[in-house]
């Protein structure tokens, strides 16, 4: 047993060693013993954590710029994995290459869409460089470094490029510097879970039941209870034509009154979870 105390955490992320998401995952268990468990794909992720090979997992659900990640909102309901925390991290993305290069001398950008779009303006005045799509900011680093590709760059953290030996050549490449990005901090509702003091917010998801005016229904119970609706965001139910599932955060002032405008939506709803109860992230600049 006392072996199983001091072995470390070990936290599945999205991406390799120096991505934003071992980031946040340092961050949020400040302090704490922890091994960082790379996984290529959000789904890998979810499925590490569902396998018990990790204890937790740490996902970006949405950016303040690029908005909602939606095929992760689709994971996490049908994983059934529960949300233990949230950590917002101040993205800071920099145009890593192989040492002793210029930015005249790239030709290609590899990195994840959202990098992409997240530093698209900064790349107008550099009309001759093709960016290209790949699966992971960190990852795509690695492959310059392993391959030794010259006139290759990549979008990445400064962690990234310190772990694979790059030069940045181009430093604080968004577009927008107030640009954040919200992970969620995962873990398996079996087993011996990680419980949560003085929770402040929640995450739930819901169908509509097939009843006019249910979702104006929903927000005006809401209202009414004084929750504060801090996210909705809606995706469609695949084989229901014109049917929605909704994914809701709120703050929790009041214990009483969230219960309650739970109980006072449910004739409204169809198929509703409570995602999470945490306490609301910190900002990490």
């Amino acid at each position: 047993m006392d072996n199983e105390k001091n072995k470390p955490k070990r936290i599945a992320i999205q991406g390799g060693y120096g991505a934003f998401h071992e980031i946040a995952a340092v961050n949020y268990f400040n302090n704490e013993d922890i091994e960082i468990v790379p996984r290529n794909t959000f789904k890998d992720l979810f499925s590490a954590l569902k396998k018990g090979h990790v204890d937790f997992g740490i996902t970006a659900i949405e950016n303040s710029l690029a908005g909602s990640i939606l095929p992760n909102y689709t994971l996490l309901l049908e994983s059934k994995m529960k949300i233990i925390g949230e950590i917002f991290l101040r993205i800071k993305q920099n145009l890593v290459a192989l040492q002793g290069q210029t930015i005249n001398d790239i030709k290609e950008v590899f990195s994840h869409p959202m990098a992409i779009l997240q530093c698209n303006k900064f790349f107008d005045d550099y009309p001759h460089i093709k960016l290209v799509d790949s699966e992971d900011t960190a990852l795509s680093a690695k492959r310059i470094h392993d391959e030794q590709l010259r006139g290759i760059a990549a979008i990445s953290s400064s962690l990234a490029a310190k772990k694979y030996n790059l030069d940045i050549i181009a430093e604080g490449i968004e577009t927008n510097k107030n640009n954040y990005t919200r992970f969620l901090i995962l873990q398996a509702r079996s087993g011996n879970n990680k419980t949560i003091d003085n929770f402040n917010k929640a995450s739930i998801s819901f169908a509509l039941a097939h009843k006019i005016g249910s979702l104006s229904k929903v927000l005006s119970i809401l209202s009414f209870y004084d929750i504060n609706l801090t996210k909705i965001q809606s995706m469609p139910i695949i084989g229901k034509d014109w049917e929605y599932q909704f994914y809701i955060d709120v703050d929790i002032n009041n214990y009483t009154h969230y219960k309650q405008s739970l109980e006072a939506i449910k004739p409204f709803t169809a198929d509703m979870h409570i995602l999470g109860e945490y306490l609301k992230g910190k900002s990490i600049l």
